[in-house]
C-alpha cells in the first residue's frame, strides 16, 4: 500500500506523495474548497477531465515489468453501461441476495444525511458474511469474481459494484465486518473509492485508501500492510474525503453491523440538468424515485385507476415497484427493506386472467435442440385490466431468477392488436449483458424473440374477443376456403339431355373421343356386339345388317363441330363415360392387324337415332330399334345412379375414418395436457422439497454456529481458568 492507498488494477508500484507522475501533496482543507475544485455534478458530463500530465514510467518495482494502468476516468466511462439508474440499484441488491448462502436475511436501502454539508447519501446494508481484507480488495478491483463458480448466484463479471456505485454517486465508502473462520480472527475493513478525490488531486491511477482491523482478545488492533506512516496517511485521506470527521466516527459505523455484514454509503449523488438530484426522495417517504424522462405523470395517475397494471405503469421511475418484480423467487427468510418499509414481492402471474402455459425448447444455430433438459415455461395471459383496453403488454424475462428484460415489448402492431397480453418466463439458456438490462444478441435469442411474438399473436387472435375486441379472423384459412369453392366442380347430372354439363361443347375431349371412335367404326364397315359388365346389366347382342352405303349413313356421324347440339354432346358423353373402356378395347382389337368384315353396328345406328330424337331439332322418327336404345340408355342411367351411391357410401366411410382420427387426436391432446400438468406438479413438488432441504440446511448451519460459539466460549473459559490456575500457582 502506498501512502495514499492501494492502486486499483493490480499494480504493485509504490507511489510517493509529490513524486513523479502523482498529484499535488494533499493538505487538510475544508470540504467547500474541495467542492470548488469539482467541475460538474452531472453524471453524463463528469468524465470531462484529463488529470495531471501522464508519466512515462510504466514499470513496476518488481523486475521492471510493464503493467497496465487504470486512469480514474475509467470509473466514469465504466459506469455509463448503466443507462438507467434503477439498474444500478439492482446490481447492489444482487450482491446482497448472493449473500443468502452466507446467512444474509435482509438488505436495507435507506437515505442518510451527510453531517459535513447536509447533503443526501444512500445506504445499502446487509447482514451477509462480510468481507475480509482480501475480499475487500477484490471488491474494489476490476474483474475479480468467485461467484461465477458458485451455483445460484447472480454476479458473474466482478464489475457490478464499481459500475453501480459510480452511476449513483461520485464517491462510495464501504464498511465490512467478517467473522473469523478456521482459526482466523474477526476483521473489520474500510475502503474508499472516491472519484472526487481522484479527480481533485489529478491522480493518474485509481488509488483506493483502505484500513483493516483485527480482533485480538477483546480489543481491535490495526493491521499494517506496510508502515505505520502509510496507515496514518490512509486515515487522513479517508477522513478528509469521506462524510466522517475522525477515526473514532469511522469505528462507530460498525455498531450497526452486529457480527458480520457489509455497509455501503454512496455520497455526492449525481444531479440532473436542472441542478436537482437525479434521485427523488421527497415524493414518497417510503420510496426512491427518478426524476426526468423516466417519470410519466399520466402513468402515475393511471396506476391509481388500474391497480392490476400498477407495476407496469410505475416500475420505470419507482425503485419499490421495480424491486418487487426484480426476482422471480425470493427466499422466504430474506427481506428487502426500502426506507424502513419492506418491499412486497410481486408475481406478475397474479395480475393475469385466462392465463396459459406454453413450453419452449430452444434450438441452436443448426436448428437442433440445444439440450434435452433446457426448456422454458412461458406463462401468458391478459392483465386483469385488459377489458379497459389500456396499452399494457410485454414479457418479463428472467435469467437465473433475476429480471433482465422487464415488460419486453416485441410485437409492435399498428392498431390495438396485442394489448393487454403479458408473459413471464425464465430463460437460463441466453446470456445477459454486463449491465443485466438486456441479453447478448445471439441466434438463440433471435429464435426466442420470434417464438414469443408467435405466442402473443396466437393468444391474442384466439382470445381478444373475450375482452371486448372484435374477433380476429384467420385470413389464410378464409382465402383457402374461397379457392376451394372456386375450383370445386359442379355435381354430375343424371339427365341424359341436360344442357348444363361441364364437358358439353363441340371441342370437349369426351365428344372428340366419341366422334373419333364412331369414325373408325364407319370406315371399318363391320358390326360388333359390345359386352357390358358390372352394374350395367347382362350382355345384349344385335343382329348384323347389310353394310350401309355412304348415302345411308346419318349425317351426324361423325358430327361436325358446327352441327353438334347440347343434346348430342350429352348423349356422346354419357355413352363414352360408361362404355369408353369397351370402345377402346374394340379399337385395340381392330388395330391388331386381323382381317374382319367391316360393318356398321345396328347399335351405332340406334344410338345416333336416339341422339336425334333427344335433340330439339330432330323430327322424332320411329325405328324398330328405338325401344332397345331407350332400354340401353335406362340401364346406363341406372348405372350412373349406382355409381353415385357408391361414391356417397365411400364418402360416408371416409368421413367416419376422419372422425375417428379427430377423436384420437383429441384423446392424445388430452393426454398431453395431463402429462404437462403432471410435469408442473412434479416441478412444484421438487421446489417444495428443495425448500425443505434449504430450511433444514439453514437450521443445521444455525445449530452448528451455535455449537461453535458454545465451543469457543468453553475454550475461552478453560483458558481463563488455566490463567487463574497459573496465577494461583505463581502466587
Amino acid at each position: 500500500m502506498s501512502q495514499e492507498g492501494e492502486v486499483l488494477g493490480g499494480s504493485s508500484k509504490k507511489r510517493k506523495l509529490g513524486g513523479a507522475g502523482s498529484g499535488p501533496v494533499l493538505s487538510p482543507q475544508p470540504l467547500r474548497q474541495v467542492r470548488a475544485r469539482q467541475s460538474c455534478k452531472q453524471f453524463w458530463k463528469a468524465g470531462d477531465y484529463e488529470g495531471a500530465p501522464c508519466s512515462d514510467d510504466h514499470t513496476s518495482a518488481a523486475g521492471g515489468i510493464d503493467h497496465v494502468r487504470v486512469h480514474p476516468r475509467f470509473l466514469h466511462s465504466n459506469a455509463t453501461s448503466h443507462k438507467w439508474a434503477l439498474g444500478a440499484f439492482a446490481e447492489l441488491l444482487d450482491n446482497a441476495l448472493d449473500e443468502v448462502c452466507s446467512g444474509a436475511t435482509y438488505v436495507n436501502v435507506d437515505v442518510l444525511e451527510n453531517k459535513k454539508d447536509g447533503s443526501r447519501m444512500l445506504l445499502i446494508q446487509d447482514d451477509g458474511g462480510g468481507m475480509d481484507p482480501s475480499k475487500m480488495r477484490h471488491c474494489m478491483s476490476l474483474g475479480y469474481s468467485v461467484k461465477s463458480k458458485i451455483r445460484d448466484t447472480i454476479g458473474q463479471y466482478g464489475n457490478g459494484f464499481k459500475t453501480s456505485t459510480m452511476r449513483l454517486g461520485a464517491d462510495v465508502i464501504v464498511f465490512s465486518r467478517c467473522e473469523g473462520i478456521d482459526g482466523k480472527s474477526d476483521t473489520r475493513s474500510i475502503g474508499l473509492l472516491s472519484y472526487t478525490f481522484l479527480k481533485s488531486t489529478g491522480k493518474e491511477d485509481i488509488v483506493v485508501p483502505m484500513l483493516d482491523y483485527e480482533r485480538r482478545g477483546g480489543a481491535w488492533s490495526k493491521m499494517f500492510r506496510s508502515s505505520e506512516r502509510d496507515w496514518k496517511k490512509n486515515v487522513e485521506t479517508i477522513v478528509q474525503w469521506s462524510p466522517f470527521s475522525s477515526e473514532e466516527e469511522l469505528h462507530r459505523q460498525f455498531l450497526t453491523i452486529k457480527n458480520h455484514g457489509t455497509q455501503i454509503i454512496i455520497y455526492n449523488l449525481w444531479e440532473d440538468d436542472e441542478d436537482q438530484l437525479e434521485l427523488d426522495f421527497d415524493t414518497d417517504p417510503n420510496d426512491i424515485q427518478l426524476r426526468g424522462v423516466n417519470r410519466d405523470e399520466k402513468n402515475i395517475q393511471m396506476a391509481q385507476d388500474y391497480p392490476n397494471s400498477r407495476v407496469f405503469l410505475t416500475y420505470q421511475h419507482s425503485l419499490r415497484s421495480y424491486a418487487s418484480i426484480l426476482y422471480l423467487r425470493l427466499p422466504s427468510n430474506f427481506r428487502i427493506i426500502l426506507r424502513g418499509k419492506e418491499v412486497e414481492h410481486h408475481n406478475i402471474v397474479n395480475d393475469m386472467m385466462m392465463s396459459q402455459q406454453v413450453t419452449y425448447r430452444p434450438t441452436g444455430a443448426d436448428g437442433n435442440q440445444t439440450s434435452a433438459n433446457v426448456m422454458a415455461t412461458v406463462t401468458i395471459g391478459f392483465v386483469k385490466d385488459a377489458e379497459s383496453h389500456i396499452d399494457v403488454q410485454g414479457f418479463n424475462v428472467y435469467h437465473k431468477n433475476r429480471l433482465i428484460k422487464p415488460f419486453w415489448r416485441l410485437w409492435n402492431a399498428a392498431g390495438s392488436d396485442g394489448r393487454g397480453v403479458m408473459g413471464v418466463l425464465e430463460a437460463n439458456f441466453v446470456e445477459p449483458a454486463h449491465d443485466k438490462q438486456g441479453f447478448e444478441r445471439t441466434t438463440v435469442l433471435s429464435r426466442l424473440e420470434k417464438r414469443l411474438i408467435h405466442m402473443q399473436k396466437d393468444y391474442w387472435g384466439s382470445n381478444c374477443h373475450k375482452i371486448g375486441y372484435a374477433r380476429r379472423r384467420n385470413k389464410k384459412i378464409i382465402n383457402d376456403s374461397a379457392n376451394l369453392k372456386e375450383t370445386s366442380p359442379d355435381p354430375p347430372s343424371t339427365t341424359p339431355c341436360s344442357k348444363k354439363r361441364p364437358f358439353s361443347g363441340p371441342d370437349s375431349p369426351a365428344l372428340q373421343g366419341v366422334r373419333s371412335r364412331a369414325s373408325e367404326r364407319i370406315t371399318n364397315d363391320r358390326v360388333q356386339t359390345p359386352k357390358q359388365s358390372g352394374t350395367l346389366g347382362s350382355s345384349r347382342s344385335y343382329e348384323p345388317s347389310t353394310p350401309p352405303s355412304p348415302a345411308n349413313v346419318p349425317s351426324s356421324l361423325p358430327p361436325s363441330p358446327a352441327n353438334v347440339t347440347d343434346a348430342d354432346a350429352d348423349m356422346h358423353v354419357s355413352m363414352s363415360d360408361v362404355g369408353g373402356r369397351r370402345h377402346e378395347g374394340f379399337a385395340a382389337k381392330e388395330d391388331s392387324g386381323k382381317d374382319r368384315p367391316t360393318q356398321l353396328s345396328s347399335r351405332t345406328k340406334d344410338t345416333e337415332q336416339s341422339q336425334h330424337n333427344c335433340s330439339p331439332s330432330s323430327p322424332g322418327a320411329s325405328s324398330p330399334h328405338v325401344h332397345d336404345v331407350n332400354a340401353e340408355r335406362s340401364r346406363l342411367v341406372r348405372g350412373q345412379v349406382v355409381g353415385v351411391q357408391q361414391l356417397k357410401t365411400a364418402y360416408i366411410q371416409l368421413k367416419k375414418i376422419l372422425e375417428k382420427k379427430d377423436q384420437r387426436c383429441k384423446s392424445l391432446e388430452t393426454q398431453l395436457l395431463a402429462a404437462q400438468q403432471k410435469i408442473t406438479e412434479l416441478n412444484n413438488e421438487e421446489d417444495t422439497i428443495i425448500g425443505i432441504f434449504s430450511e433444514e440446511r439453514e437450521r443445521r448451519d444455525k445449530e452448528e454456529k451455535s455449537l461453535r460459539e458454545k465451543l469457543k466460549n468453553a475454550t475461552d473459559t478453560i483458558q481463563q481458568l488455566q490463567e487463574q490456575l497459573e496465577a494461583i500457582k505463581s502466587a
